[in-house]
């Protein structure tokens, strides 16, 4: 299981994804260019002390990133017609977050093999994109039975 950031525009949710992703022991794949300078000294500063701990491939474009074969793609995106909740899930997949400020272009949403919605409250608009990854990673580590460590029921 991955986490893909499509050009992300905000750094604190960059750190909080890189945060989640450490602690998950989570890959993370960041598709250039960001809304911000992005270099190593971005991504300690944003992660703050988990960076180090995560595992970052920065791609310096989209073309480069699916030229690296990355799983199936599932985008997360309020325009798809299924919710994550009923979306089967493979330890293969590439969870894809699109910009917070614009989603994903076009291209990129036809590129993705799957996608999937959070369901939400009529007139709301979408969840912090930090927020709307560690909910549909959570059910794709429960399904796949790929959390770090194991927890037994009492």
């Amino acid at each position: 299981m991955r986490l893909a950031l499509y050009q992300p525009d905000i750094p604190p949710n960059v750190g909080t994804l890189l945060r989640l992703a450490a602690c998950l022991d989570v890959a993370v794949d960041i598709v250039e260019p960001c809304g911000f300078p992005m270099g190593e000294r971005a991504l300690r500063r944003a992660g703050m002390d988990y960076a180090g701990q995560a595992r970052v491939t920065v791609h310096g474009s989209w073309d480069r990133f699916l030229a690296a074969g990355p799983g199936r793609l599932v985008l997360l995106t309020t325009h798809a017609p299924q919710c994550y909740t009923a979306f089967g899930f493979s330890p293969g997949d590439v969870l894809l977050l699109g910009r917070e400020s614009a989603g994903v272009p076009g291209e990129v949403h036809d590129r993705a093999e799957a996608r999937v919605r959070i369901p939400m409250a009529a007139g709301l608009r979408s969840l912090n994109v930090a927020v709307a990854a560690a909910m549909v990673l959570g059910e794709a580590l429960r399904q796949t039975d790929g959390f770090p460590e194991r927890c037994e029921n009492p």
